[in-house]
């Protein structure tokens, strides 16, 4: 995969980008990431590109020239190396929200470019551009380039051969659509809390089942929204239903104790 970046602060992703698991994909050939810095495509003699809004208003707005500019540039240079366009990603309060399944679908692109904002906004007709706007959530940040590092580190991990066990990302939280069930190393005791013992029963169709079950259990209890009923097994609705009975006992017992 290719990911190009355009931001003008192209040394934020010269450290966490290189590093970890991002920074092994790059190094085993998983992962290309050009980092282009689009005041260098300004043709303005200062090197500008933000601009005071038409119609007045608060802040400057990225001129539409660099990044066109810059793009188009990116986009050469991919098409050199056999790739497509791919999809053009505006980093921007207003898009969808990001989430696992975006994360997903970028996953099994070949090429992806990230547009990083700054200052107040954009020149509307940067919006020509792009094929996606995406938000990492309802807040602002003072430019793209973080959120963009954030949907990239989720995007590279799912990529084939990048985690060195094929089955992390399957069994993250989200990718099933229900929390990760809780996990434990050695000690099997420590400090008096005891490792569950079906965990170290050697029994691997009890283990299957717990673990199912305690997904069940902490999406229930921490994330109900994400229980899709309508996509559950017959054996999940069944573990499904002992979690609540048993929920609803702890919870009365606890009210009882505080009596």
């Amino acid at each position: 995969m290719r990911i190009d970046v355009l931001s003008l602060f192209p040394d934020m992703f010269s450290g966490p980008m290189h590093d970890s698991i991002v920074g092994k994909a790059i190094q085993n050939g998983h992962l290309t990431m050009p980092v282009t810095n689009f005041r260098d495509y300004s043709t303005n003699k200062h090197g500008n590109v933000d601009d005071y809004p038409f119609g007045g208003g608060a802040g400057m707005l990225l001129q539409p020239q660099p990044i066109f500019d810059a793009l188009k540039a990116t986009e050469e240079q991919a098409a050199a190396e056999g790739l497509p366009k791919g999809r053009v990603i505006l980093l921007d309060p207003a898009g969808v929200t990001f989430n696992q399944h975006v994360a997903e679908e970028f996953a099994h692109e070949e090429h992806l470019t990230f547009l990083c904002g700054h200052y107040e906004g954009y020149d509307e007709r940067i919006r020509t551009l792009v094929t996606d706007e995406v938000s990492l959530g309802d807040f602002v940040l003072t430019g793209g380039e973080l959120a963009s590092m954030v949907m990239i580190d989720a995007t590279v991990r799912l990529l084939p051969g990048v985690l060195g066990n094929a089955e992390s990302a399957p069994g993250d939280s989200f990718s099933s659509g229900l929390l990760e069930y809780p996990q434990y190393t050695r000690p099997a005791e420590f400090r008096g809390m005891q490792v569950p013992p079906v965990l170290t029963s050697g029994d691997h169709g009890k283990i299957a089942e717990w673990q199912q079950k305690e997904a069940l259990r902490r999406t229930y209890q921490r994330r109900p929204d994400l229980i899709d009923h309508s996509k559950l097994t017959a054996e999940q609705k069944r573990l499904l239903a002992d979690v609540r009975i048993e929920e609803e006992e702890r919870q009365a017992a606890a009210k009882g104790s505080r009596k």
